[in-house]
C-alpha cells in the first residue's frame, strides 16, 4: 500500500465530506503530477475509486430523504450513455495520446474550480427552499449529457459542475436537496464509467486500495465535521488547489499556477463576503448532509 497516495484519497475524501466538491477534480491531478501515474490510469483508477465510495454517502441521502429522485432519473438519461462513450474515447487514446487527455482533464479541473467559485457566488442570496424543486427535463438532460462525457473522459465534474448546474437551474434548491441529488446520480454515472475503464482504460488496483484506505475514513471524518467547520474557508483553500493543479497540467510553471491559485483563492473570498456566511449553528438533522459528494469525481 502506497502511504502517500493513501494520504491523498484521506484529503480528496475529507474535502469531500466537507465541501461537497472536489474528488475527482484533485485525486486525478495528484496522481499525474505527484505520483507520476500515466493520465489514463490516473482517470482509470480514480473512476474505480469512486464507484466504492460514493455509494456510501448515496445511502446517507436516500435515507434522510434529501433527494430529488425525478431530477436524477433525467441527469441519469443524459449522463449514462455519455460517460460510456466517454470512457470508451478515453481507452481508445492509449498512452501515446496521454497528453491530450492531460490537457482536457486540466481544463475540466479549470472549469471545476471556477464553477466552484460560481457556485459560492449563488449560494450567497440563496433563501431556504420553499416547496419542491422545479423539473425542468431538457436542460437537466444536456446537463447529464455534458457531465457524462467529462467525468467518463477524465473522471472530474460529476460534483463540482453538475451541482453548480443544478444551482443554476433552480436557485431555490436546499443545500442538503443539492448534495443529496447530485450525489446520487453521481453513483450511476461513475459505475458505468467506471466499467468502461475497466474494460478499456488502465486501472491500477493496487491504486485503487491506497485510495480507498484514506476516502472512505476521510469521508466519513469529512461528514462528521461539516456540522461543526464552516465550509467557507475549506472551499476558497479547495479553490486555489484547483487551480493550481489545473494550471500545472497544462504545463505551466509552478510561480504562475501559484499565482493564478491565489487569484482564484482571492476570488472565492470576496464572493463570499458580505450576506453570505455558512459558518453555522448545528443545523437541522435534514439541513445539510455532505457526507461522500462530489461530484466526482470533480
Amino acid at each position: 500500500m502506497d502511504l502517500g497516495v493513501t494520504l491523498t484519497g484521506l484529503l480528496t475524501g475529507l474535502l469531500v465530506g466537507l465541501t461537497g466538491m472536489g474528488g475527482g477534480a484533485l485525486t486525478m491531478p495528484l496522481l499525474t503530477l505527484v505520483f507520476g501515474v500515466p493520465p489514463l490510469a490516473a482517470v482509470s483508477t480514480d473512476l474505480v475509486a469512486s464507484a466504492v465510495m460514493k455509494p456510501v454517502g448515496a445511502a446517507v441521502h436516500l435515507r434522510r430523504r434529501t433527494v430529488h429522485l425525478p431530477t436524477v432519473g433525467l441527469l441519469c438519461l443524459g449522463s449514462l450513455p455519455c460517460a460510456a462513450v466517454g470512457s470508451v474515447l478515453a481507452g481508445s487514446l492509449g498512452a501515446g495520446t496521454g497528453s491530450v487527455l492531460k490537457a482536457v482533464s486540466a481544463v475540466a479541473v479549470l472549469l471545476a474550480a471556477a464553477t466552484l467559485v460560481v457556485r459560492m457566488y449563488l449560494d450567497r442570496g440563496r433563501g431556504s427552499a420553499s416547496g419542491g424543486p422545479r423539473v425542468r427535463p431538457v436542460p437537466t438532460v444536456l446537463l447529464g449529457a455534458v457531465a457524462g462525457f467529462i467525468v467518463g473522459t477524465t473522471s472530474v465534474g460529476s460534483g463540482s459542475i453538475v451541482i453548480v448546474c443544478l444551482l443554476l437551474l433552480d436557485r431555490a434548491m436546499s443545500s442538503a436537496r443539492l448534495v443529496g441529488t447530485d450525489l446520487v446520480q453521481a453513483v450511476p454515472l461513475v459505475l458505468v464509467a467506471a466499467l468502461g475503464h475497466l474494460l478499456h482504460g488502465e486501472v491500477h488496483f493496487g491504486l485503487v486500495g491506497s485510495l480507498l484506505a484514506g476516502s472512505l475514513p476521510g469521508v466519513l471524518a469529512g461528514a462528521l465535521l461539516s456540522a461543526r467547520i464552516p465550509d467557507r474557508p475549506v472551499r476558497v483553500l479547495l479553490g486555489g488547489m484547483l487551480a493550481v493543479t489545473g494550471s500545472m497540467l497544462l504545463g505551466l510553471g509552478a510561480v504562475l499556477a501559484a499565482a493564478l491559485g491565489t487569484v482564484v483563492a482571492l476570488a472565492a473570498a470576496i464572493t463570499t463576503s458580505g450576506k453570505f456566511s455558512r459558518d453555522r449553528a448545528p443545523a437541522p438533522a435534514g439541513d445539510r448532509i455532505d457526507a461522500g459528494a462530489e461530484g466526482g469525481t470533480g
